[in-house]
């Protein structure tokens, strides 16, 4: 055998494996779209709610746009919408330079609950020319969540216009 017969064998052997993949997309395409046509008809009453469940960006996105507004004063070092983590970088309050602060949150499930937020929270102070670690209060974690869920139950409700 020919090198030039070899080559035309292997293309056509290529164009045929590919026709053939062409087929079976094509055949199981239709096959989608006659099930998903065969579904239809029914209509279903508005919700009057938005879903609780918003999950295109791997968590619940009224919580994780909620996260964002509230953080959006402070630099933010990682986010990661598919795993529902922020952390910022710390920040310094212009009226307190003596103090800085860093937050994380996670939101740890696609529903919109309470208990799918946990924030943590780093506070140094300034002592000597260093930043020493200091403790944060319960309050402040407690108010940033608080923040976050107001905000997140806000949008899902305007999410539907009411």
């Amino acid at each position: 055998m020919t090198g030039t017969d070899y080559s035309s064998r292997t293309a056509r052997n290529c164009a045929q494996r590919l026709s053939l993949r062409k087929a079976i997309g094509l055949g199981l395409g239709l096959a989608a779209a006659a099930t998903l046509a065969s579904c239809g008809g029914k209509e279903r009453a508005a919700p009057e709610m938005a879903a609780s469940r918003v999950t295109s960006i791997g968590v619940n996105s009224y919580l994780w746009r909620a996260s964002l507004d509230a953080l959006q004063f402070m630099p933010l070092l990682q986010t990661d919408s598919a795993g529902g983590v922020i952390v910022t970088d710390w920040y310094t309050n212009p009226s307190n330079p003596g103090e800085r602060v860093k937050v994380s949150v996670t939101i740890l499930d696609q529903d919109l609950r309470a208990d799918a937020l946990r924030i943590g929270a780093s506070r140094e102070v300034a002592s000597g020319g260093t930043w020493v670690a200091a403790p944060v209060q319960a309050a402040t974690v407690q108010k940033l969540e608080d923040i976050i869920l107001t905000r997140a139950r806000d949008l899902r409700r305007n999410s539907v216009g009411g």
